[in-house]
Parts: C-alpha cells; structure tokens; sequence
C-alpha cells in the first residue's frame, strides 16, 4: 500500500525553529521526524511513501534518499507553488491507482492504521477521516458523525457554544483514487474547505474514524516541547537510542559525564555530550549529539538540538534550543526559544515565552524582551 506525505508546508508557526530547517527533519528524541513517520508506516505494511515537498526540498531528498536505508521505498514531488493538501495529492495522481493514505507531515501518533484501513473497506467509504479528540477543540476543525461514524457535516473552529463533539480531523485519510477526480489541477486545493465537503454534496459515503491513540500535531514550539515529555514519560511507544545508565537516563556513545554532575530521568543524552562537573540535568529533556554543559549548569524539562554549548552556570527550563547556539555564563533561561546559530552574552534572562531568532548575537547583559530579538 502507498501513502502521501504532505511535507511541503514552511512550518510558519514553528518559528524559529524551521527558519532553516523543514519541519520533517526537526528532531523528535534525536532522529528526523520524518524517520519517526516512516517506521511509523512500516510497522503497518506499508512499503511506499510519496513525499510532496515545497520547502528546503533537498534536505529532505538529500537525507532520505529513495528509502532504502529505511526500510521504504521513497518517491518525490516537488511543487512549484504551494498546491494545499488535496492539490498536493492531485498533483500525484499518477501514481495512486489503488486504496491510499494521506498524512499531514506534521502528526505523531501511535493511531492503529490497520484498524483505520478495515474501517475504510467495511463501510465502502469513498473518504475516511481518522478523528482525535481534543479538550479544546475550538482551534480545529470538528467532525460531526452519526453512531455509524457516517460524515454529518464540518465546523471549522466552532464557537465554545455552537460544540456538538470533541472530535477533530486526525491530518491522516484513507482515500479511493477516483475521489480525485474532484480535485481541480495544477490549484490550490484542500481536502477541509474544499474536497470532503464536496463529497458530501454528492452524498458520497464519507466516514469518520474515533481513535484513542496517542495523537500530537507539533506544529508549535509548545506542542513540541509537549510531545517529547510525552515521550519520555512513556505516553507513546518511541525507541531511545544509547544505552542506559540509570532509571530513565539513556546515555549515546562516547558521552563524558564528570562524577560529580547528576543525571536524572527521564533524560535522553545524544552521542559525544561532555557535562561538566556540578551540572544537574533532570528530565524530561533532551540532549542532542555534542552539547557541552558547562560547569554548574541546571537543564530542567529541556530540548537542546545539535552542538548547544553551555557555559558556567548557565540555566534553562522548559526551553528548546536549535543547533550550534552559544549561551554564556550565568544565562537564565524559562520558556525560552532559540533559534539556530544564536549567541547569548552571559548574564542575560531570557523567560516569558521569549524567541531568538537564528544567528541573533545578544550582547552580554543585555535586557530581556517578552517579544524577542
């Protein structure tokens, strides 16, 4: 069976995150996401992906080649101009002449696809719409369905008081080609505004499947945080890699870790990390590969990307640091977003939900700002 990846969005929301990265290849515990969805779909049997593409393209080309080394075989689009998510997939059309997939790149979920596709053939639906459910679901797009799971009708970011379900639109569909035929070429087009309605118009069988699974849509720094201390306190099935040293601390190859610093889980730490003595890294945080935790420092509850390097005493708390950032002594840092490149002067605090943009060079001592630099 194929599916479609819709990874050609610029992950505008994400910021600063993917200024110059796409959102695929943004790390989850240390690995691309896309290699999470990937394993994802093997474990389903599915054994071919097209990857419809706009963004940064030849990172992702460039990383995943044609799939082989993971296990799937990879086929790309890549887009002249943003086509939306049932454009993407009419712009493929050639290749899907059977029962497909569609997923929205940008959802980690433990949802059960083989379940998902008998739903789809019992009920001889021309469109299944795996459905979440969500404790706000005034900033989705509800589903409403009968006791059947048949397809009433769409509210796009209901009122609190216009709410009839707590059922979202998942991002992951089981489609048949000819629904494709609806779709007009080479335009903008989406599957929420545009095609789903349309079937139903035509009182075509469109069905909605309730899943309990584990479902996250990392779209925002927010929910990207969330989702990895989701995961390393277990809430979704995720391998680590490295080896473990302590209850829920996984340590990758070639770490140097002074006796005195104390490591407590759950804390993944990348391949060739050095933490200096008197360092407390407590979890749920990440370490990428090659961070160095200068002396004295506190991690608490953090992400930090590839080669982040610490200084003296420096802090951070329920914060995300992209690549190759510099954060100088004595930096306090809460709720903090780097950006990639970025240099922190020592002495600053950085806290109120601040974003630093990549490559941004704060002078030490400089004042903190709620809106960031």
């Amino acid at each position: 069976m194929k599916a479609v990846i819709l990874v050609g969005g610029e992950g505008l929301r994400l910021r600063p995150l993917t200024c110059n990265i796409p959102k695929p290849m943004v790390p989850i515990v240390n690995k691309p996401f896309l290699e999470h969805l990937l394993a994802y779909l093997k474990q389903h049997r599915i054994d071919e992906a097209l990857l419809c593409l706009f963004y940064l393209p030849d990172q992702i080309k460039s990383h995943f080649g044609d799939g082989e080394a993971f296990g799937i075989k990879l086929k790309y689009a890549v887009e002249d101009m943003p086509l939306g998510t049932a454009g993407a997939v009419k712009n493929v059309e050639q290749e899907l002449d059977d029962t497909f997939l569609v997923f929205n790149g940008d959802i980690f979920t433990d949802m059960d696809l083989t379940a998902l596709l008998a739903f789809h053939r019992e009920n001889k639906a021309s469109a299944t719409i795996a459905l979440t459910s969500v404790e706000n679901p005034t900033i989705y797009g509800v589903v409403e369905c009968d006791q059947r799971g048949c397809v009433l009708g769409f509210v796009e970011k209901p009122s609190w008081d216009a709410i009839t379900t707590n059922m979202i639109n998942a991002g992951i569909y089981v489609l048949e080609p000819d629904v494709l035929e609806l779709v007009p070429a080479a335009a903008h087009y989406m599957f929420e505004y545009g095609l789903f309605p349309a079937l139903l118009e035509r009182r075509l069988p469109v069905f909605g499947y309730r899943s309990s699974g584990y479902w996250m849509d990392i779209g925002t720094p927010g929910k990207y945080l969330d989702l990895h201390h989701h995961l390393l306190m277990g809430r979704a099935p995720v391998r680590f890699s490295g080896h473990v040293v302590a209850p829920s601390v996984w340590l990758g190859q070639g770490c140097r870790v002074d006796p005195s610093a104390k490591l407590s889980g759950p804390l993944l730490v990348g391949e060739g990390c050095a933490i200096e003595s008197g360092a407390e890294v407590s979890g749920p945080t990440v370490l990428g590969p090659s961070c160095t935790i200068g002396q004295q420092c506190i991690i608490q509850g953090s992400v930090l990307w590839h080669n982040v390097q610490l200084g003296r005493g420096a802090t951070l708390k329920n914060s995300i640091v992209a690549s190759d950032v510099v954060i100088g002594e004595g930096v306090w840092a809460s709720d903090a977003v780097i950006g990639a490149g970025a240099v922190i002067g020592r002495g600053n605090r950085l806290e109120q939900g601040i974003t630093i943009w990549p490559q941004k060079n704060i002078e030490p001592d400089a004042s903190s700002s709620r809106a960031g630099y």
